[in-house]
């Protein structure tokens, strides 16, 4: 039942680390080292993205545009206009802060494992599926931060200015290019020790989260936050989530796509990436913004892996 409800146990560590960071935030000339340190953890994780994506499998899964076209409209039009419709309805029972965060979930690209996993256990296209959470995840350097511009802006303090477009290509695409080129020479080596890069990945990411968060606590976050607004917060969480496995499984029924692209589609669609959404809000959101815009990303993808073990197996009985 525990594994059930809890089928990721990095979703625990980084919900552990909004406790230390609740806790133990850090301040002062020690939070500017952390901001550092914080970069050149997100370097570090778009550069091991780089490297342990395969081009050739990138341009095999290619052929089948119409599948990766579907995906990709309905993760980044189809769920945004959703994430609008619900900041709308939420805009009178919640803070700003966490209408942003609800906007900024629904623009954020699929998970890589989770939603491989999942089409995989469903009996899915699983090549397709991995070239839909390549191509998302590496569209998402562009496209996420032009989708802030255009639904956040100014209401979250985010925009395209040139100090964010160079932090973008010095810290995102810089590394990722490095990786790709890197890839003839490492690839064989990153095949080898996966265990070591996928804890060097997580460890990037739950940098991004403590820094981004502790930067929010030490702003007063909890001063402006109860539990009431947490569970209307998760209220509407579950809105999106419902919409999102709804959506794609009726899209997938009216388009008359093929059972196996359908299950890709249901998983690729519905699911949200914190691995690229928390250190893009580090790069987007100024100040202490950035860590209470991705908690409601973090309920997000907690929720997405317990509803999701269900409806694998229920699709791989069918």
């Amino acid at each position: 039942m525990l594994k059930r409800l809890v089928p990721d146990n990095f979703v625990l560590v980084l919900l552990g680390i909004i406790v230390l960071a609740s806790l133990l935030p850090v301040r002062g000339e020690m939070a500017r080292i952390a901001e550092l340190v914080s970069a050149l953890a997100i370097f570090l994780l778009f550069f091991l993205h780089g490297l342990r994506l395969p081009r050739a499998e990138v341009l095999t899964a290619m052929r089948n545009w119409r599948l990766q076209l579907i995906i990709f409209l309905f993760v980044f039009a189809v769920m945004p206009l959703a994430g609008q419709a619900v900041a709308t309805i939420a805009t009178p029972f919640l803070p700003a802060i966490f209408i942003t965060g609800l906007v900024f979930l629904t623009i954020l690209p699929s998970t890589v494992q989770s939603a491989i996993s999942y089409s995989s256990i469903a009996g899915g296209n699983v090549a397709a599926s991995v070239m839909a959470a390549a191509a998302l995840n590496l569209s998402a350097i562009f496209i996420t931060p032009l989708l802030v511009v255009l639904l956040i802006g100014g209401v979250g303090n985010a925009g395209i200015g040139g100090d964010v477009v160079i932090k973008i290509a010095a810290i995102v695409l810089l590394p990722f290019t490095i990786g790709q080129i890197a890839q003839g020479k490492l690839g064989s080596w990153a095949a080898k020790r996966k265990s070591l890069l996928s804890f060097m990945d997580k460890a990037a990411i739950a940098i991004a989260v403590y820094v981004a968060f502790s930067a929010s606590v030490v702003a007063g976050l909890w001063s402006r936050v109860d539990m009431g607004t947490l569970v209307i917060l998760t209220g509407f969480i579950v809105l999106l989530l419902a919409f999102a496995f709804c959506a794609s499984w009726l899209l997938g029924k009216m388009l008359n796509i093929p059972r196996t692209d359908h299950i890709s589609l249901i998983f690729a669609g519905s699911h949200k990436s914190i691995a690229t959404g928390a250190p893009l809000a580090a790069i987007l959101f100024a100040g202490p913004e950035a860590g209470t815009i991705i908690l409601p990303a973090l309920i997000y993808h907690q929720l997405q892996l317990i509803v999701s073990a269900p409806v694998a197996s229920r699709l791989a009985r069918e």
